[in-house]
């Protein structure tokens, strides 16, 4: 058996499970608005558990998951309200309305590990992917969610509601929830074009 060297390998067509692969990520979408139900914590932690895929330098795993339910939602609320500086009673109603959107918020953490080779920005990146990993495996599960952030997330009151460390900033948080009915669109999103974002060295 000979081996080529140096000849490009040959287009291969492409698998099912690649199509597939294709579609759910095409299909993704953020949901603003979803209804009261949520994935359990344990089927929450199922999905945490495939973030071994992550791309980390260094296996670092430089971050953490924070899960909101319930009333400890007005926590996070209360601590938007004092950040945005909204003292009257209707801005900090307003503030506890936008945190209890989804029946589930879920921050996400990043957790600065000391290294010589793994720069902060770097490490931001990969609880970035974590966030983003886990909105399409949610998707894929059949549940809702958006991932918001905001000049609010690195405040003063946000760092004690979520009980931060010195190492540690808020990436953001994933709102969670059921899909509305009618909100679930089968159509998938028209492929970019590659040449506005893909060139050569």
């Amino acid at each position: 058996m000979t081996r080529a060297t140096g000849a490009p390998a040959a287009p291969q067509p492409a698998s099912e499970a690649r199509r597939a692969t294709l579609e759910t990520l095409r299909g993704r979408r953020s949901h603003s608005r979803v209804t009261e139900q949520a994935p359990s914590s344990a089927e929450l932690a199922e999905l945490v558990s495939a973030m071994s895929a992550v791309a980390d330098h260094s296996g670092l795993r430089p971050w953490r998951l924070i899960e909101i339910r319930g009333d400890r939602r007005r926590i996070l609320g209360e601590a938007l309200a004092e950040a945005a500086g909204e003292t009257t009673p209707e801005g900090e109603e307003r503030y506890l309305g936008k945190a209890q959107r989804a029946p589930l918020v879920l921050a996400v953490v990043v957790c600065e590990r000391e290294s010589e080779k793994v720069p902060r920005w770097e490490q931001e990146a990969v609880a970035a992917g974590v966030a983003h990993y886990l909105g399409l495996l949610l998707h894929e599960a059949g549940w809702g969610s958006m991932w918001r952030t905001g000049v609010l997330a690195r405040s003063a009151p946000l760092r004690r509601a979520h009980r931060l460390a010195k190492n540690e900033e808020l990436m953001g948080w994933l709102y969670i929830g059921g899909i509305a009915e009618g909100q679930q669109r089968d159509k998938p999103r028209r492929p970019l074009d590659p040449a506005e974002h893909l060139s050569s060295l």
